[in-house]
């Protein structure tokens, strides 16, 4: 399943307008450096366009993602590690969806929602109890 959630209003987010680095420390801590270019967004098709789930699966890093990035799950849950501040905030669908995931913490977000600004290079963690032991 990919697209838009109808059950959702979309929150006006703002693409980023400059490069940036998005580095993914996935779930074995080996790290993936992306550098992003503005232009080429969307990279992908699931998650909201620019946010980090979209942008990790065109790179070919996997994400976990069961609702196909449409907030409806909380599969895609990452850690914040550097520049939440270059991150858009999370909205009320985003938060409720958030309080279903593991390992909760004040710098949880779902991959499919966060959308980096670009003002800043961004750093997630990929939990290690989110990998799926049984991809398709």
């Amino acid at each position: 399943m990919t697209g838009r959630n109808p059950y959702l209003s979309e929150a006006d987010i703002s693409r980023p307008k400059s490069p940036y680095r998005l580095t993914i420390v996935d779930e074995q801590n080996r790290e993936h450096v992306i550098e992003v270019e503005p232009g080429k967004i969307p990279y992908n098709d699931h998650g909201l366009p620019g946010s980090i789930l979209e942008i990790a699966l065109g790179h070919g890093v996997a994400l976990n993602h069961a609702c196909g990035g449409v907030c409806a799950c909380a599969t895609c849950h990452v850690h914040v590690v550097a520049s939440r501040e270059g991150l858009n905030p999370p909205t009320e669908n985003e938060e409720d969806q958030l309080e279903q995931a593991c390992d909760l913490r004040s710098d949880s977000r779902l991959a499919c929602r966060c959308v980096p600004n670009g003002t800043t290079d961004v750093t997630i963690r990929i939990p290690s109890w989110n990998r799926n032991l049984a991809r398709e």
